[in-house]
């Protein structure tokens, strides 16, 4: 049977999440989890937890799914251990660096790949399959049709998100927050910059939409598959994901309660999904739903543009608005109840939250009668108090149903189980012995109490199979219920309730101790190599790589002096890159006394991988000094298919140390560090690799790369089915202009995919001698959003500053300024990230 996967991202929620019918639950400590900002669990609150859990035969799947510094390493080796000694059932990791200290420290612990390693493809699978990884969260932009082949052809669990919050990235490769506030999607910060208002706009500074679409263009719906899940299970799929580590519990009750019941639904042969399971869903929560790419790509019809944040259920629209007493007037279209709250989406003045106080039904006509209820059907003429001004034919939305969520309050707040274990007992008491209770649950698990006090002969009321009854059915706060009672009473015995209450317990107690058995772990050595670093490296004398995807910008790269060129990949120009051009692009290097690499495309959709096979096969050919890849598939790839060297790109986050033995291990001869970095983590881990390592340095870097396209989506009607391709056919630039009218540029690759570029370009021209003193070999400049004649100035421009020794003076600083421009940034070489 699939498994039903649910969030916890406190006590509360993990018990409605266990009382609503998940079969695991995924939650995090109070370190290395991608939600830093829930509530999540202490130490004892984690044991807590896991034993809870375990009682119900519920699995605990921890977050370790952030990319972890130097420092943390031995916090995070510590807390290894704990989690595999607390009994958690898998952790999830995004960072390959630590899940080689997992594999090193906890080598029994199972390793599942966090959606934020970004796999989205067969080759990234089975690759994490070759590293012991037991499963795999697949990015939500796989289709129905991929997962199903990629399940048929690995030998991994797959794991696949079905309702929830959706990111407009793939996720693992956001950098949108930590760039433009500091706060990294990566260390599980993220500020969601995607649920902030945005205008599409032209070089020009047009509005692009201006009254056809809503401001809020990376905003997606949220996710609801509650109608495929005949199609998920049906295809193989191990687990079905809920998001929601910060949702309240009543939300967490509410959906996997919904989702519980149509899986059962599924599998007893009359799947359906009622009314009241869609009403409840879009209640509790919603941006509007999507199924996102599992059917087809939807455009704009998978955007909340005009809403970021839970838009509720539709009440219906306001009739009259009384200024004088403030109470409106409005027909209702779903039921609505004191402590309801309301949402008015009015005319002028954005939006009006009301708390439902004090509820009227209007009766009759002109001189109508106004009957106070507590709660009022569909259908009904309601008045009601709005403390703001609203208008006739607004539209209102209860975002907030009270009964709906003190309902939900039962999954959690009872003191006593909702789902119980059903116990068969069989009590045994005669003269002279000790009352025996006997407890079987339906696993076979046993548990035995017997009293201290030996049975006696019964002066006045001897033992009864009622007195039995009455108290071994008090089974109270513990899990089980009493399901058959065989009572075997022999002769007329006394022996006092209190001894049959204790009894009752050390029942109740051996069969919590039996259940929790299968979970214990066999105790591990103390790894006392796994943090052990590689000798100190000394300064190098650095080159300069360049980042091109056109003929053009190869050429005025090698001009201008590049040591390396990564070339090809996705290009920002729309332009498929062919082979022949690759071959060419090796000749002009090698002649000009440089060194390439080839670039592999950031994403490679599973239906892409046989045509990327192909390509390598065929490049390869051409002898170039690198393949540049940006995912563990494509790592894997290069390696089975050619002998090309191999490179890392910033993609394949490298962060710390461990990641950088890693992907030696794995074959990476060289590797681009996160820029994410500051400058002294930089340092830092320049001394202790020996492997090349770059930094980028100047252009402007990506900030997303999405599968939603909004060019695509709101000028190309991709929705209808056919794209007009604007990016290509308008001749235009595009941009999303945010509230402080920052651009940042918007480029569509030859593969339909969107890339937001930051809008301020990185620059580290004054501290470019500073890199080589570190031991960094390659300064790498992203350059396929320059010129070719701005990227000859560039080169020439870090060449002159590379050749500095030492801090520049005032005036140097101030001519490096000057050649820079205006519109950069440092990046986070200097204040780092949250």
């Amino acid at each position: 049977m699939v498994e039903l996967l649910a969030p916890a991202g406190s006590k509360e929620a993990l018990i409605a999440a266990i009382e609503s019918g998940a079969n695991a639950i995924y939650l995090a400590g109070n370190m290395f989890g991608a939600r830093a900002y829930a509530d999540n669990f202490d130490e004892e609150g984690m044991r807590e937890a896991i034993r809870i859990a375990h009682l119900r035969n519920v699995l605990i799947n921890v977050t370790v799914n952030t990319i972890v510094d130097d420092q943390e390493l031995p916090q995070l080796a510590d807390y290894l251990r704990f989690l595999y000694e607390a009994g958690a059932d898998a952790i999830l990791v995004q960072d390959l660096g630590v899940a080689k200290l997992a594999r090193e420290i906890v080598p029994d612990l199972p390793l599942h790949a966090s959606t934020q390693m970004t796999v989205h493809n067969l080759d990234g699978v089975l690759a994490l399959q070759k590293l012991g990884f037991t499963r795999v969260v697949l990015s939500r932009e796989v289709s129905l049709e991929a997962i199903k082949h990629i399940i048929d052809n690995c030998d991994v669990e797959i794991e696949v998100f079905i309702h929830g919050a959706l990111c407009v990235c793939y996720s693992g490769q956001c950098l949108m927050s930590s760039m433009i506030g500091g706060r990294s999607g990566n260390r599980g910060r993220c500020a969601q910059p995607c649920r902030l208002p945005y205008t599409l706009v032209d070089e020009h500074d047009n509005d692009m939409l201006k009254d056809t679409a809503g401001k809020y263009l990376l905003s997606p719906r949220d996710m609801n598959a509650i109608d495929l899940i005949p199609q998920l299970i049906d295809a193989g799929v191990a687990s079905l994901k809920i998001e929601g580590r910060m949702k309240r519990p009543e939300y967490v009750g509410i959906v996997v309660n919904n989702y519980r019941q149509v899986i059962d639904s599924h599998y007893a042969g009359n799947f359906h999904v009622t009314d009241k399971t869609r009403h409840d869903l879009a209640q509790v929560f919603n941006r509007d739903f999507t199924t996102a790419f599992l059917e087809k790509k939807q455009g704009r019809n998978m955007m909340s543009d005009r809403r970021p944040n839970n838009r509720g259920i539709m009440l219906g629209r306001v009739m009259e608005y009384d200024s004088a007493t403030g109470f409106v007037t409005m027909k209702l279209s779903d039921s609505l109840s004191v402590g309801d709250q309301v949402d008015f989406w009015v005319k002028v003045g954005g939006r009006v939250t009301a708390t439902v106080k004090d509820l009227h039904i209007v009766k009759g006509g002109k001189n109508r009668n106004l009957v106070p209820v507590e709660q009022a059907p569909s259908g009904s003429v309601v008045s009601f108090p709005v403390e703001s001004r609203v208008f006739e034919h607004d539209r209102a939305f209860k975002v907030y149903d009270a009964p709906l969520m003190e309902w939900a309050k039962c999954f959690y707040n009872t003191g006593s189980p909702v789902r119980r274990v059903s116990v068969d007992v069989s009590v045994s008491a005669a003269v002279g012995e000790p009352l025996v209770i006997s407890m079987i649950d339906g696993d076979g698990y046993k548990g035995e109490g017997r009293t201290d006090f030996i049975g006696q002969e019964a002066i006045k009321r001897p033992l009864s199979e009622e007195t039995i009854h009455k108290q071994v059915s008090r089974l109270g706060t513990s899990i089980f219920e009493l399901r058959n009672l065989e009572c075997h009473i022999r002769g007329n015995v006394m022996v006092p309730v209190s001894e049959i209450n204790e009894a009752r317990r050390k029942a109740v107690e051996m069969l919590e101790y039996q259940r929790l058995s299968k979970y214990e772990r066999k105790p591990i050595p103390n790894n006392t190599t796994a943090l052990n670093k590689a000798k100190i490296k000394k300064r190098v004398q650095a080159g300069i790589t360049a980042v091109v995807d056109t003929m053009e910008l190869l050429q005025s790269a090698l001009f201008a002096g590049a040591d390396w060129v990564v070339f090809g990949g996705e290009s920002y120009h729309h332009d498929a890159i062919i082979p022949m051009q690759y071959e060419k692009a090796v000749y002009m290097a090698h002649k000009a006394g440089a060194k390439i690499a080839f670039n592999t495309p950031r994403i490679i959709r599973n239906h892409e991988l046989q045509g990327f096979h192909t390509w390598l096969r065929t490049v390869a050919s051409y002898k170039p000094d690198a393949i540049n890849v940006h995912n563990i598939g494509s790592l894997a790839a290069v390696r089975e298919l050619t002998d090309i060297p191999v490179h890392a790109d910033y993609s394949l986050v490298s962060y710390n140390f461990k990641t950088l033995q890693y992907l030696v291990e794995l074959g990476v001869e060289a590797v681009t560090l996160s820029p994410e970095l500051t400058l002294a983590q930089v340092e830092k881990l320049a001394k202790e690799s020996d492997m090349p390592l770059s930094c980028i340095v100047d252009g402007n870097m990506e900030l997303m790369v999405s599968e939603y396209c909004a060019t695509g989506s709101f000028i190309g009607g991709l929705h209808t089915g056919q794209c007009s391709a604007p990016c290509v056919n308008s001749g235009k630039k595009f941009f999303l202009k945010d509230r402080k009218d920052v651009k940042f540029p918007l480029v569509m690759d030859q593969y339909c995919h969107m890339h937001v570029l930051n809008g301020n370009r990185l620059s580290m021209l004054p501290h470019a001698m500073k890199f080589g003193a570190m031991g960094i070999s390659q300064l790498r400049i992203e350059a396929r959003y320059m010129s070719a004649d701005q990227l000859k100035k560039t080169i020439a421009n870090y060449k002159k500053y590379m050749a500095f020794d030492g801090e520049l003076s005032d005036r140097e600083k101030a001519a490096a300024e000057v050649l820079e421009g205006d519109n950069i940034t440092r990046g986070h070489y200097f204040r780092g990230v949250e």
